[in-house]
């Protein structure tokens, strides 16, 4: 899901003798009336693939308003398949922000004290540089001519924001899963950046197996006929089946075992018996079902093949020849490192990997375990401990500002 640029308001804006920003606000997005903030960075960025990218998209969106001192920052990353809108009602899709259970006033996150960021990542689909945007040497989408982008670029290309609103240093990174990945790569790349760091839910490293379930997601994509080999959106084709399919798997893995269980079990979908077919004769089929209709929606098949590589190669471990301590040795920024008991995508042991890690050269780090059986997606629902952890954290981190 990408847009069309059909109506801009330019402006320079000077960062430094190196480079400049030209700030681009998208007036019409998909055909509708909706304001989407977006910066155009015309500092070069070379990405880890070796090409070199300029002039560029970064969309975002702000919530809260930032504080004279400008000491009140919170850059928040989002997920595999989340956006810049963060909370309230997304413009696009009409439903409620992705994290709206911890991001809003009086919230964990709370905007009536907070300025909070946060950027569409490179590769994305929701108005930044990705594969559904057009290729200005080509006129036609980019597809799979898109290069490939890892963690460190999509970091890389959002660090651009603080120079945009003029912040020395952020108050927190804040993350989630392929969020928290970006919150462990932006305190490596950008050591003085952030006075509080709390990836949720992560790892510093892509295990095996959540490389495995990538694959078969790109795979279900790939094999779809309407994918074109990457060129869909240019023969007005869209591999929806297999988006939906790779949807579907990597759904089942954000959930958990009991908590399937007990909200599902094996109860039937709107009938008394089995019917001895294919339908959806179980209510864990329907739902997986819709999950992955109502994804097509909203998300360009390309976007996601492009961000779970991303995700693949994130190796913070191997970036510092087996020392994951060398990524933080050079940071006074304050951690809290948080997990769920039921998550077993990024497992409490990975995350506590990262714990260690800090605690070997002595950083500030807190750890918390939170019980909860929603899964890997637990830190996106309302798990009250969670949540008032991360209020009570952040509020008592900001006080001492």
């Amino acid at each position: 899901m990408c847009a069309d640029l059909t109506e801009l308001r330019a402006l320079k804006k000077p960062l430094n003798k190196f480079f400049s920003l030209t700030i681009q606000i998208w007036l019409i997005f998909m055909n509708k009336n909706v304001n989407i903030k977006n910066i155009i960075i015309d500092k070069p960025l070379k990405l880890d693939c070796g090409k070199t990218i300029n002039n560029y998209s970064l969309a975002y969106e702000t919530y809260g308003s930032l504080n004279e001192k400008k000491n009140n920052a919170i850059l928040i990353f989002h997920a595999l398949t989340g956006d810049q809108f963060v909370s309230g009602i997304n413009p696009i899709t009409k439903k409620e922000g992705w994290w709206s259970y911890a991001v809003g006033l009086g919230k964990a996150i709370d905007t009536d004290k907070y300025f909070v960021i946060c950027a569409n990542v490179i590769g994305g689909c929701m108005g930044s540089y990705g594969p559904s945007e057009i290729n200005p040497d080509t006129n036609k989408k980019y597809g799979t001519t898109f290069p490939v982008i890892t963690i460190n670029d999509m970091v890389n290309a959002q660090f651009n924001l603080l120079s945009f609103f003029n912040i020395d240093k952020l108050f927190a990174v804040i993350g989630g899963s392929m969020g928290g990945m970006q919150t462990l790569q932006f305190v490596n790349n950008f050591p003085d950046k952030a006075k509080v760091a709390i990836p949720i839910a992560c790892t510093a490293s892509h295990s095996a197996q959540n490389i495995a379930f990538n694959e078969l997601g790109r795979q279900s994509i790939m094999a779809d006929a309407n994918w074109e080999n990457g060129d869909y959106s240019n023969q007005n084709k869209n591999p929806n089946k297999g988006l939906s399919v790779a949807r579907m798997a990597a759904h089942i893995t954000y959930l958990s075992k009991n908590g399937l269980q007990e909200k599902f079990g094996r109860k039937l979908q709107e009938r008394d018996d089995l019917k001895f077919g294919f339908d959806a004769d179980f209510q864990i089929e329907s739902y997986l079902r819709y999950q992955g209709s109502v994804f097509v929606d909203r998300f360009d098949a390309n976007s996601y093949l492009y961000i779970t590589r991303a995700m693949d190669y994130f190796d913070l471990i191997k970036e510092h020849h087996g020392n994951l301590s060398k990524a933080f040795e050079k940071t006074k920024t304050k951690f809290l490192i948080i997990s769920f008991t039921s998550d077993w995508l990024y497992p409490t042991s990975e995350n506590k990997e990262i714990v260690i890690a800090l605690n070997a050269i002595g950083a500030e780090v807190g750890f918390v375990e939170i019980e909860s059986d929603k899964g890997h997606d637990s830190f996106l629902l309302k798990v009250p401990k969670f949540l008032n952890t991360l209020g009570d954290y952040i509020k008592t981190a900001y006080s001492k500002n």
